[in-house]
């Protein structure tokens, strides 16, 4: 979500009120220093709930007034949303209630612990925080996926979509894939922001694709070390038979890190781990 701090989303109403000394509303001084800007577009709704599919228990990050989770409810889901904002947590509070589907909580969602039970997140994030919000994704034993509305930036750079792969995506490739989605123009958000999101999804894998953990992340932190401008010049700091390994996944000796595709680094590691 294209906001800098605190969570929320949807909103009909985006006037901005001032007083006769002009200033602002608490509402907007709230929006102002927690840099809200909701969804409201019911389309783009509807499209981050058919990429979650929505069932089970589910954690929604800053649920605001309510869109995105009154969705998730109708559509399976039971809904546990963190909002840090008091006043949005307190009017979505008292009109689901009476919803055994939805449990509002007024809580930052980074805080939490995440559940034992399988469960996944959907939310509309703030920018930034979204790499706060992954990492925490990615720590959760029992999660089973994420479905995220992010800087289309942001969504593009983890799945892949400028040709290159980061750090983040390479090093949890063999337990998540990352899947970009539909892009949600920046004309669905009220105040509008700058830039536009994308849709950004993380599927737990059935079965890891390697055996090793620790083994696969430390061969994929050495490759992106730094040392030579290459994967190879890296590689060989470390570890044996590189020229080898890099032939057997289809990687040119002088490719750089970054264009090393996360499938390759599955063979690196067979090859220089195993």
């Amino acid at each position: 979500m294209a906001r800098n701090h605190a969570h929320g989303n949807y909103s009909h109403t985006q006037k901005k009120a001032r007083n006769s000394g002009g200033g602002r509303t608490p509402a907007d001084r709230a929006r102002r220093t927690l840099s809200q800007n909701f969804l409201v577009d019911r389309h783009a709704v509807d499209l981050m709930v058919k990429a979650a599919g929505p069932e089970g228990l589910v954690l929604e990050p800053g649920p605001g007034e309510g869109a995105l989770t009154l969705a998730l409810a109708e559509a399976g889901a039971q809904v546990v949303g963190y909002e840090v904002d008091p006043r949005l947590a307190g009017r979505l509070a008292s009109r689901t209630r009476s919803d055994p589907r939805i449990d509002i909580v007024r809580r930052d969602f980074t805080t939490v612990r995440a559940p034992r039970e399988p469960f996944a997140v959907v939310g509309n994030i703030p920018y930034s925080i979204t790499s706060k919000i992954v990492d925490w994704c990615l720590r959760a034993p029992a999660l089973t996926s994420a479905t995220l509305l992010t800087q289309r930036e942001y969504a593009r750079k983890r799945a892949g979509g400028y040709g290159r792969w980061s750090l983040v995506t390479v090093e949890s490739w063999p337990w998540f894939s990352w899947k970009l989605g539909d892009t949600i123009g920046r004309e669905s958000f009220r105040p509008v922001p700058s830039v536009d999101s994308a849709i950004l999804r993380l599927q737990r894998r059935p079965e890891p694709l390697v055996s090793g953990g620790r083994s696969y992340q430390e061969l994929v932190e050495v490759g992106f070390g730094g040392v030579g401008g290459s994967v190879r010049a890296s590689l060989k700091t470390r570890y044996d038979g590189v020229d080898t390994a890099l032939a057997a996944a289809r990687v040119s000796r002088d490719t750089v890190v970054g264009h090393v595709h996360p499938d390759q680094w599955i063979t690196l590691w067979e090859h220089l781990c195993r």
